[in-house]
Order: C-alpha cells, then sequence, then structure tokens
C-alpha cells in the first residue's frame, strides 16, 4: 500500500525538479513530437507546455537547424549513447533572447546542448532529452579574453606613430616572404626609403612637427600600396615595404608613384608648410642572396646610392 504512494511523490518531486532546475529540458520521441517541455523553456520561449506538448518540435519552431538536430538524434537512439554540441561548435539551439544584465553584450544566449537516450518499457529507446545549457556568461568572457589578447597582440606588432607594422613584425614578415620566394621562385621586391633632411625638420620646425611628417608618410604609404603589400616602420624616419610578385622594375612605379605624393603633399603644422622629400632603394630578390640580410643591404645600398645622387629620387640595386 505504502510503495505505490512512495512511487507517486517521487515521481511528482522528481517533476518539481525538473521544473525549477536552471537548465532546459525538452523530450522528443521518433516524430520529433514534444513530450517534456520545463518551466526554463517555457521563460526563455514564451511558449506555455499546453501550447508545444503533443506538437511536432519544427513546427513550433521553424528556425531551428532541422538536419542537424534531426541527425544528432538519430544517431543517439541507433548507438544509445550521449551527444554533445558546445557554443564554440554551434553558438545555440534555440534561438533565445540574452536578458542578463552582466553579459548583455551578447544578443542571444549562447548554449551547450547534451542529447540523452531515453529507453522505454521494452528497452528501445523511444525518446531523447535534448538538455540546454545557459553558457552566455563563460561564453561572452571567453570572447572578451579573445579580444583582449588579439589587440594586444596587434598593438605588439604595430608601430604607435604610425599604425604601421613595427621593426620587429616588419622583419619578421621580410624573413617569411624570402623564404616563400625562394620556394615559390615568384618575383619580390623590396623597397626601402627615409624622409630626406628629416634632422633639418626636426631641428626647424620641432619633433612634433617631425612626428606629423612621420604620420602623414605613413598615411601617403597606406594609400599607394596595395592590400598584398607588406609597409612597416623600419626605424627612425626610415621605412620598408615589401611588394609580393613584383619585379623591381614594376617596383619602380610604386615607389614613383610615392615618392610623387608625398613631394606634392605638404603637411601643415600650427601655420606652418612644411614640404619634404623621400629618397628610395629597391631591390629584387635573387637567387645570389642567401639570407633575408642580405636583400636588405641591397636594398639599403639602393638607398643610399639615391641619396648621394642628390635625393628625392628612386635607384634599383644592380648585381
Amino acid at each position: 500500500m505504502n510503495a505505490p504512494q512512495m512511487d507517486i511523490k517521487e515521481f511528482h518531486w522528481m517533476l518539481d525538479m525538473l521544473q525549477s532546475i536552471d537548465v532546459g529540458l525538452v523530450v522528443v520521441d521518433r516524430e520529433f513530437r514534444v513530450q517534456v517541455w520545463n518551466s526554463f523553456m517555457e521563460n526563455h520561449s514564451g511558449r506555455r507546455p499546453d501550447q508545444v506538448i503533443g506538437r511536432p518540435l519544427f513546427e513550433t519552431f521553424p528556425d531551428l537547424p532541422e538536419s542537424w538536430l534531426r541527425r544528432k538524434v538519430e544517431t543517439v537512439m541507433t548507438l544509445r549513447s550521449r551527444a554533445f554540441s558546445t557554443w564554440e561548435q554551434r553558438p545555440f539551439l534555440f534561438r533565445f533572447r540574452n536578458y542578463r544584465p552582466i553579459t548583455g553584450v551578447a544578443r542571444y544566449m549562447y548554449q551547450n546542448v547534451t542529447l540523452i537516450p531515453l529507453l522505454s518499457v521494452d528497452g528501445q529507446v523511444g525518446q531523447v532529452g535534448i538538455i540546454i545549457y545557459d553558457v552566455t556568461d563563460i561564453a561572452v568572457n571567453r570572447k572578451a579574453l579573445e579580444a583582449a589578447n588579439a589587440k594586444l597582440a596587434a598593438l605588439s606588432r604595430t608601430d604607435a606613430l604610425t599604425r604601421l607594422p613595427n621593426r620587429g613584425y616588419w622583419q619578421e614578415r621580410l624573413e617569411q616572404e624570402f623564404r616563400r620566394q625562394r620556394r615559390t621562385r615568384q618575383p619580390c621586391a623590396l623597397v626601402m626609403f627615409d624622409i630626406d633632411h628629416f634632422k633639418k625638420v626636426n631641428d626647424t620646425y620641432g619633433h612634433q612637427a617631425g612626428d606629423a611628417v612621420i604620420r602623414a608618410v605613413a598615411d601617403a604609404v597606406r594609400q599607394t600600396a596595395r592590400a598584398t603589400d607588406i609597409p612597416g616602420r623600419y626605424g627612425g624616419e626610415e621605412f620598408g615595404v615589401i611588394l609580393i610578385d613584383t619585379t623591381a622594375r614594376n617596383g619602380r612605379v610604386f615607389a614613383e608613384r610615392l615618392r610623387k605624393r608625398i613631394a606634392a603633399t605638404p603637411v601643415e603644422h600650427e601655420g606652418r608648410t612644411i614640404v619634404f622629400t623621400i629618397s628610395l632603394g629597391i631591390a629584387e630578390a635573387t637567387e645570389t642572396m642567401d639570407t633575408p640580410q642580405q636583400w636588405l643591404e641591397a636594398a639599403d645600398q639602393a638607398l643610399y646610392s639615391a641619396k648621394r645622387g642628390g635625393r628625392n629620387r628612386t635607384i634599383i640595386h644592380q648585381d
């Protein structure tokens, strides 16, 4: 007499627990008709159990990834084993709005999902339980950390004054492109240039004016370079640009365009007009070069030749 009463109490206790836990619980049968819909699902979907239970899940929620979920459920039923999906694989299964104040930056709730096979009295898997975990806090914090790390990484590679790649990172790219050129034998040109009489600019107009001139040069480089080119600030008033899949002859076209743009664009600083020019040296990577340092030295030699030749000009290195 007491055993059935205890079973009923345990049954109601279990139902109360399923309704009060802070996870979503959905049970579907083989036809994907909803059998259980707990309060978590009701609160976040806005659908009461009487509006969902007994109805096909995909008719009630047409935005569910039907083909994906069908494959998952069929696998769970066939193998009689659990299946999992994390927010990193799929941000959410049910498109629930996120209303948490702390993680309000997320539009939708991030979810981890567990699918569990449920045995019927005959030992067959007739239903699958779908458990929805709200992991928005974890996901948002992880994404914030990743964004912060990415920003720090970018800052570590970027020159603060010009927003171009700094010397360390640019030299890494130089070494990579040198190795790539040796492997593919595709042409690659290196342009090194600096600002003519830059010390005079600093002495005459001040270091803030000198910084304005350096920023103007960086802007001109960005406007002239292609998306595949790799510009960088090498140090002080010296810059470098790696021109991918470009011969020295074609690199000269880029260099002359840059030189003329800078000569025609004076800097206005505190009511004074600063006119300045640049000198450029070009070296194409060749089979005789064993190291990226030799490539860099060849471009520097061409730059010095441009300086000795009167400045405000472009010189191609000759082997």
